[in-house]
């Protein structure tokens, strides 16, 4: 499963999943995107199909690997994860280097186990007011839910995961 960042930093306020199916479809991926992030309808854990969260790795656009499944992420650690493999943007560009993204931070709106945290989701993501406030992880933690309160105001990294693995019907 794929993990790629949207093409540019959003605020609270953002329209996450149709975003991330937008620039996957724009970029001629074939797979359903859903946003790296806890909502008011679904926590973060469960954004990925049950059947496909323990045999499948999640990989970065050029087929490396981050982590070892989607279960991984969530085993309590806060989604540590090697800062020397790049997690690109649906675009090609390498948000840890590229000056897209001036603050290496994403949003994801989780505990550290990937369960929504109501009162840091910047209102299940319909806010970038100042005085609401949004969980997210700098990712020079190496870790992808570190947990840091930020101001909903922020234009954070927002990631995409394929929430449904489809084969190449080519390949």
């Amino acid at each position: 499963l794929h993990l790629v960042a949207l093409n540019f930093p959003f605020s609270g306020d953002m329209r996450a999943d149709f975003q991330c199916f937008r620039q996957a479809q724009l970029a001629g991926l074939i797979s359903t995107y859903r946003a790296f992030l806890s909502s008011h309808l679904q926590d973060l854990a469960t954004v990925v199909r049950k059947t496909d969260r323990h045999h499948l790795p999640i990989v970065n656009l050029q087929g490396e690997t981050l982590f070892r499944n989607w279960e991984s992420i969530f085993d309590g650690n806060g989604g540590q994860f090697n800062i020397n493999v790049p997690i690109y943007s649906f675009d090609g560009r390498n948000i840890m280097t590229d000056s897209s993204w001036p603050q290496k931070v994403i949003w994801h709106g989780s505990t550290a186990n990937g369960i929504r945290l109501v009162s840091n989701y910047c209102e299940a993501w319909h806010t970038a007011d100042m005085g609401a406030m949004g969980q997210a992880s700098p990712l020079n933690t190496g870790k992808l839910l570190d947990q840091k309160a930020y101001s909903c105001n922020n234009q954070f990294i927002v990631l995409c995961i394929e929430n449904s693995f489809v084969s190449d019907p080519q390949g």
